[in-house]
């Protein structure tokens, strides 16, 4: 049965195109998830040209502009989240700031997390992350350190995939409004949020107080609750209730990353940036070195920087949860958690070496790719084009149930 219908009203595509089925643990966790189609994965990559933000190379880049020494409370890092807060303002994105003072073993300092909501009115966010700040260091050379890995380069790639995804944002989000809304509500089900932690390293040695000062002091806020308890609203509403996931960056920009999931919980979103890597190299489209036909070979071979990311999970295998990083205020709350951190860490790590030369722009880039795609299915985003055909039933009547819409 053909029917033609506004698809990108209601942000899901034909299960003919869709090369993998939609995971049926979705349905409960995640109901805006929608499979983009093969055929639509080379427009998703031509949304922006990496290499203007992600080019360390080129002095004008974003990447370029944050390998600087940017210690919490230092005037680069003030010039860096002013970086942030241009661009995302330019995207027409909700920007607020959780500015406050904390106590390190230099004194009271000043802190100031970076939090951008593309629909605030949206029911959930998923919140992609990442920390500005760098290690401070009290004596030179140590105290040029950039944080090369930890995190500028993260901090970049997520500039790009907001760059890249707004468009697909702007579009679902007027189409389910124009539609009525969605979930029995009158807005989005769920839209991203981008949140740039400061303060998460250690002024000295890590410890349960001198660390991780911006996440700690975000999650406390986010707890308290944003509406009074009423005979029809009796539980507390509170902000950190509204995220749905946080996939939090870390430690990325290297060469061959080895990154497990963490929590079992969460395992089959980190299957998603797995299927989305797979994907992306099998389309010719994750390395420019490596034709979709040659992929399958290079993804497992020792030694090739075209080598899969990913560690498949094992049934039964537990690896757990224990990297101390800015997640973890969130996971003790009951935030489900995609750690997104190379284990073992970088050789470079927390040493000056840790510099523009510990980078490789190709797997960087592979990385904008990957979040990107996985991102867009997660939130059921599309092109905004103005109509497709719908063949399969199914779809036609989830389509409807998810936006409380007639086709």
């Amino acid at each position: 049965m053909l029917v033609r219908a506004l698809v990108v009203a209601l942000g899901l595509w034909s299960a003919a195109e869709a090369t993998r089925p939609r995971p049926k643990i979705l349905a409960r966790k995640n109901p805006t998830y929608s499979t983009l189609s093969d055929s639509l994965l080379p427009a998703l990559a031509d949304l922006t040209v990496l290499d203007t933000i992600l080019d360390f190379n080129a002095p004008a880049s974003a990447l370029s502009r944050l390998l600087i020494p940017r210690p919490a409370g230092s005037a680069n890092l003030t010039s860096l989240q002013s970086l942030l807060v241009a661009h995302f303002d330019r995207l027409g994105w909700t920007i607020e700031r959780d500015s406050f003072e904390a106590s390190t073993p230099y004194g009271v300092k000043p802190f100031s997390n970076l939090i951008f909501t593309h629909d605030p009115d949206a029911k959930r966010r998923l919140l992609l992350a990442a920390h500005l700040d760098s290690k401070f260091f009290p004596t030179h050379p140590a105290d040029q350190f950039v944080g090369a890995t930890d995190s500028a380069a993260p901090c970049a790639v997520l500039m790009d995939v907001a760059e890249a995804l707004t468009p697909w944002l702007d579009a679902r989000r007027d189409r389910i409004k124009a539609a009525g809304g969605e979930e029995g509500g009158e807005h989005q089900g769920e839209s991203l949020q981008i949140v740039y932690f400061d303060g998460e390293e250690a002024f000295k040695d890590w410890t349960h107080t001198d660390s991780i000062y911006g996440a700690k002091h975000l999650v406390k806020e986010w707890l308290k609750p944003v509406r009074t308890p009423s005979p029809t609203t009796p539980k507390h509403h509170t902000t950190l209730s509204r995220i749905s996931h946080l996939v939090l960056l870390d430690l990325l920009g290297a060469p061959n990353p080895v990154i497990r999931s963490f929590y079992p919980s969460t395992g089959w979103f980190f299957d998603e940036f797995v299927h989305a890597e797979d994907r992306l190299g099998h389309a010719g489209l994750l390395w420019d070195a490596v034709p979709g036909d040659q992929y399958a070979a290079t993804k497992s071979k020792v030694g090739a920087n075209e080598r899969s990311f990913f560690v498949e999970r094992v049934s039964g295998q537990n690896v757990g949860g224990g990297i101390e990083d800015d997640h973890l205020p969130f996971v003790e709350n009951g935030v489900p958690v995609v750690h997104l951190i190379t284990l073992p860490f970088p050789s470079v790590w927390h040493t000056i070496k840790d510099d523009v030369t510990a980078l490789d722009l190709p797997t960087i880039k592979a990385w904008a790719l990957i979040v990107r795609l996985a991102v867009a299915e997660y939130l059921g985003l599309a092109p905004p084009s103005k109509a497709t055909d719908f063949d399969d039933e199914q779809d036609i009547e989830r389509t409807r149930r998810r936006s409380n819409s007639e086709l």
